[in-house]
């Protein structure tokens, strides 16, 4: 599902809501959940999952094509885990 999808089906779920609230509202959403990621803060939607940030330490990888060692920076990962709901409701059937 893209974003317009989502801000079109919360839209029509919400007639009393006018569709530039309803993107607006789906942006401050997704803008305030980057933010905390940022932070380095947890965020945990109950019955869906839960988003962090994992680091990975700085390694020494290979380049695929000429197979010489390369230099791979530490970097931060987003990293998504299912909740359990969000799991049996995917597995049920």
């Amino acid at each position: 599902m893209l974003r317009s999808e989502l801000v079109e089906f919360i839209a029509e779920e919400n007639p009393e809501f006018h569709d530039d609230e309803v993107k607006r509202i789906v942006d401050i959403f997704f803008e305030t959940m980057t933010a905390s990621l940022e932070r380095g803060d947890r965020i945990e939607l109950r019955g869906f999952g839960s988003f962090a940030v994992k680091r990975r330490a700085a390694r020494l990888g290979r380049n695929p094509r000429t197979g010489e060692p390369v230099h791979v920076v530490e970097k931060n990962i987003p990293y998504f885990r299912t909740g359990k709901l969000l799991r049996e409701r995917l597995n049920k059937g």
